[in-house]
Order: C-alpha cells, then sequence, then structure tokens
C-alpha cells in the first residue's frame, strides 16, 4: 500500500515536472485573447505614429512612436519593452509620463502580442528589442545617447540584454526580476526550476555589462516580483545608479507612485544628461 502510494507520489511530481519544462513558456507570456486594441495613444490626447517595423528574422512587429510636444528640440526618447502580460494598448500611462518630461516615446508589442506577428521566445523578445532601437536610430535618426531604454517586469529584463549590447542614455528598470529561474524557485519551491528553466532573461547578469545610468523602481508590496529582486539589481548595478521605492502591487505600483515617479525620472536625467 504505501509502495504504492509513493509511486503514485513519485509519478506525478515527475508528470508535474515535465509539463512544467514543456509548457513554461505559457507561464511567461501571457499576450491575451485580445490581439487588437481597443485603445490607442490619441484616447487619451496623444499624436502618434502607427508604425510596422521588422525584426531580423523577418517577424513584423507593430509600435506607436509618440513625438515629444515641445517648442524647439526634443529632450529625447524612451523607448519602452512592457511586461508579460497584454499590449501596448494597457500602457497608455508610459507614454502620457514621457510627453510630460518632454521626451519622444516608442513602444512595440513582442512579437505573438498585440498586432504583432509570430509566437514569443525569448530570443525572439531579444530580437524585437534590436529591431525598435534600430528604427530610433536609423529610420528616427536619434543618437544613442539621447534614448532611455526603460523596461517593466519581464521588459526589463529585455531593456538589459539590450543595454549591455549599446550604449543607451540610461536605463530604467521597473518592478524587474534578477532572473527567470530565480523568480520560478520562488513560485514554485517544491520543484527544480532551476534545472527545469529553458527561459532564462539573467537581469542580473546583465547588469555587470551595463556602463549607462541605472535607475531601479520597486515596490515592497510588489506582489509578483519581491522587493528582494530589485534590491539585489540595484547591489549589482555600476554607478551611476539610484534606487525608487514606490508603493502598491506589481501592477499598481506605477500608478499609486505616478508623481513620485515622474519627479524621480526628471531629476535623475536632468543629472545624467545626453551621452552624445
Amino acid at each position: 500500500m504505501l509502495w504504492s502510494i509513493a509511486m503514485f507520489v513519485g509519478v506525478s511530481y515527475a508528470a508535474i515536472c515535465l509539463l512544467l519544462y514543456a509548457f513554461q513558456s505559457r507561464l511567461v507570456y501571457y499576450p491575451g485573447a485580445g490581439r487588437e486594441p481597443a485603445v490607442t495613444p490619441r484616447t487619451v490626447g496623444l499624436e502618434y505614429d502607427d508604425v510596422t517595423i521588422a525584426a531580423a528574422d523577418g517577424v513584423r512587429l507593430n509600435g506607436w512612436f509618440v513625438p515629444a510636444r515641445l517648442t524647439g528640440a526634443t529632450r529625447g526618447a524612451a523607448l519602452i519593452f512592457h511586461g508579460n502580460a497584454g499590449s501596448i494598448a494597457q500602457r497608455l500611462e508610459w507614454l502620457l509620463m514621457f510627453q510630460r518630461l518632454g521626451y519622444a516615446s516608442f513602444i512595440i508589442d513582442y512579437r505573438g502580442y498585440g498586432r504583432s506577428e509570430g509566437t514569443p521566445s525569448e530570443a525572439g523578445t531579444y530580437r524585437d528589442a534590436e529591431a525598435a532601437w534600430s528604427y530610433l536610430t536609423g529610420v528616427r535618426r536619434l543618437a544613442p545617447g539621447e534614448i532611455v531604454l526603460v523596461g517593466e517586469s519581464l521588459g526589463g529584463a529585455v531593456a538589459a540584454w539590450l543595454a549591455a549590447r549599446i550604449r543607451p542614455r540610461a536605463l530604467l528598470l521597473h518592478s524587474t526580476f534578477t532572473s527567470v529561474p530565480d523568480l520560478g524557485s520562488q513560485l514554485y519551491p517544491l520543484f527544480p526550476v532551476r534545472w527545469l528553466a529553458r527561459i532564462r532573461y539573467d537581469t542580473l547578469a546583465l547588469l555587470a555589462r551595463i556602463d549607462c545610468p541605472v535607475l531601479i523602481a520597486h515596490s515592497p508590496g510588489d506582489d509578483v516580483v519581491p522587493f528582494s529582486h530589485g534590491r539585489a539589481l540595484f547591489a549589482a548595478a555600476s554607478e551611476p545608479k539610484a534606487f525608487l521605492e514606490l508603493s502598491g502591487g506589481h501592477n499598481d505600483g506605477f500608478v499609486f507612485s505616478r508623481q513620485q515617479w515622474i519627479d524621480a525620472l526628471a531629476q535623475f536625467f536632468e543629472r545624467h544628461g545626453s551621452r552624445g
């Protein structure tokens, strides 16, 4: 009897591990059922260009470019990479915030998200980031030192990967994890997540290769990515760097701390001007 129970538990455990290995992309990426955006930047009073770009492997991506509304030259541009759920249609607040700061902004949907083609993957999101960077520096003719990379949650790992390869003005990480295996081992402590993980997004390791100014924002009340991840990322980042403590949960900390966030960004950008 005990042997039968032990066998059942063992087989069940092995089966769950196999499912975690085989279907982990479904635990990481949540493009959502609604692919066509119900709102656009114009919904909140922002003029924009609906943009289609192609990644290196030919996958066509959709994004929005919002020009700065400034008298005279723009202060720069923010290249925004969103989190693992939803689409650019749920990130209008980011566009509004950078508009208030005097920056243009460009936000894309990863492959498989929104109106972008393809299926999401770690390597694919990196190609998407490169394509977005090429659009700003090529089509829009922005200098690398004018572009701020912004990453929200999973997008922080994508932004860090890009920052380790180019020279942006600054890097902003909002509610970002140290790595998928680190986060997964906390979410599923009964399973050998570090052995099973095929998706890495190792933000912590990438920070060692980044030499631009880094601003990290995280909330102690984050209910998805523990606050300790933000602190660990801050400890790993090189100077110049700053840490902004937010309030609220993973998906509402940005809203609850909006003015604090905007003020902190303005001060950070003022200290760290264009790198030319």
